[in-house]
């Protein structure tokens, strides 16, 4: 479960504190633009957790199919099957474009493999009837607890999306702005007297 720790000092924890969001129209686009990222990357990394726990639990239900059905085709001669079918089917998240790539991949694969302690996936097939439903209901548990938390940083976003956007609508805030304070932070010694 990904808990989030009111004062806690990792991302999740400040990205869905209360006051995050609060005032937003208080602040400056620079600082908007900054949690804005800050929730997106976020985003991004529990968004690559899901994709790590959807593919496990499709390699534990294509077991649990591959007994019942009586098939004697291993779990990993079907691999690739498997995983690209979970990958060429409907979307079902958000619809949205992710430019960033995972700040804690390693992280998060360790999180996933941790989940069930001693199940290991590499051979699934010597997994007793139990042991795979106890693991498929700890990857269920866990994949609506990281969706969940998604959701709710997906709000986060787009808060401080409709309020950029406000900002432009309304003429507060400019192209040209954005474009030369990206052009300042580019430049070496940008901002250096």
């Amino acid at each position: 479960m990904i808990e989030v720790r009111p004062g806690g000092r990792r991302r999740i924890d400040r990205v869905l504190a209360p006051g995050y969001v609060r005032h937003l129209d208080q602040l400056p686009m620079s600082t908007l633009r900054e949690r804005r990222n800050e929730a997106a990357q976020e985003e991004t990394d529990l968004s690559y957790l899901r994709r790590l726990l959807h593919a496990r639990i499709d390699i534990v239900r294509a077991e649990q199919q591959r007994r019942s059905s009586g098939n004697h085709t291993s779990v990993v001669d079907q691999l690739t099957a498997i995983l690209a079918d979970n990958a060429l089917g409907p979307a079902t998240g958000s619809g949205r474009y992710q430019g960033m790539e995972p700040s804690r991949a390693g992280e998060y694969r360790r999180s996933a493999e941790a989940l069930v302690g001693n199940a290991d996936l590499s051979d699934v097939t010597s997994l007793s009837e139990a042991t795979l439903a106890e693991t498929l209901d700890s990857y269920r548990e866990q994949e609506s607890s990281v969706s969940k938390r998604r959701r709710e940083v997906q709000a986060v976003v787009d808060s401080f999306n409709g309020e950029i956007a406000r900002r432009y609508a309304q003429g507060a805030a400019s192209v040209d702005e954005l474009l030369n304070s990206e052009r300042g932070q580019a430049e070496p010694g940008a901002g250096q007297d």
